[in-house]
């Protein structure tokens, strides 16, 4: 039972980071948009919404889902900064 708990939090931690990196990608399209190469900012707001309905459900939860929240909280400022830097 411990070696299924230990693997447990340690992909919990792998798919933080790996989903903090997916929303960190989101550099190069707020570049591209600040400098008049604008992107879609359809898929950056949705991706914020969901992001902010999965931190909220980690948040409240009877038990936080710490790696859940941090997970998509970047996303949520990624996302919003993605989206509004795409508006022309």
């Amino acid at each position: 039972m411990e070696q299924e708990t230990k693997f447990i939090r340690i992909l919990g931690r792998v798919a933080t980071v790996l989903a903090v990196l997916m929303y960190v990608s989101y550099i190069p399209q707020i570049m591209n948009n600040l400098q008049g190469n604008y992107g879609n900012p359809v898929q950056p707001l949705v991706a914020a919404v969901n992001c902010t309905f999965w931190c909220v459900y980690a948040y409240f939860k009877k038990n936080r889902d710490w790696p859940v929240f941090w997970a998509n909280f970047p996303g949520i400022f990624f996302g919003l900064i993605a989206f509004i830097t795409a508006l022309h």
